[in-house]
């Protein structure tokens, strides 16, 4: 069955596309990830990473690009068209955009935001384009998980 329209999701010369139209001074904010199984420690970390700016891109891990994670063989469970639909629900991400890489790097040269924000299990100093960003003059914020949510964790308690 296929899934309704996302606007949200969009390839990268289409968000580049849509960038050249926001007003000066507009502060993009980069995340990325696989976002397996929304939980509320995603939503309560994304919701905090769009607070530091006026719009949010989240770069989404394809399919294949789970895989290279190595987060095992039956992940991811949901397709990156299904998990793409599942955050544009969410009001706080403005665009998505599906990266084939092992890392975001080249997405996040791209389409240079002025904040990045990854969760409080990456030091900043191993956040990916971290250095790219503040080069540039940007931030780069390493936020507080929630407490006790994680897709691992959350398979684990499902498997058990």
């Amino acid at each position: 069955m296929a899934l309704p329209e996302n606007s949200k999701l969009m390839s990268i010369r289409t968000f580049l596309k849509r960038k050249a139209e926001f007003a000066p001074g507009h502060r993009l904010v980069f995340t990325n990830g696989c976002f397996d199984v929304l939980h509320p420690g995603h939503v309560d970390l994304l919701r905090r990473a769009r607070a530091l700016g006026d719009s949010l891109i989240l770069g989404l891990n394809s399919d294949e690009s789970v895989r290279m994670l190595g987060k095992g063989d039956d992940r991811p469970l949901n397709t990156a068209e299904e998990r793409a639909f599942v955050l544009a629900g969410l009001d706080c991400v403005d665009f998505i955009v599906i990266f084939h890489e092992s890392t975001p790097l080249e997405l996040i040269k791209a389409c240079r935001p002025q904040v990045l924000v990854k969760g409080g299990d990456w030091p900043v100093d191993q956040i990916v384009g971290a250095d790219v960003v503040a080069k540039a003059g940007g931030e780069v914020h390493s936020l507080p998980l929630l407490e006790g949510y994680s897709t691992t964790a959350f398979l684990e308690k499902v498997r058990g």
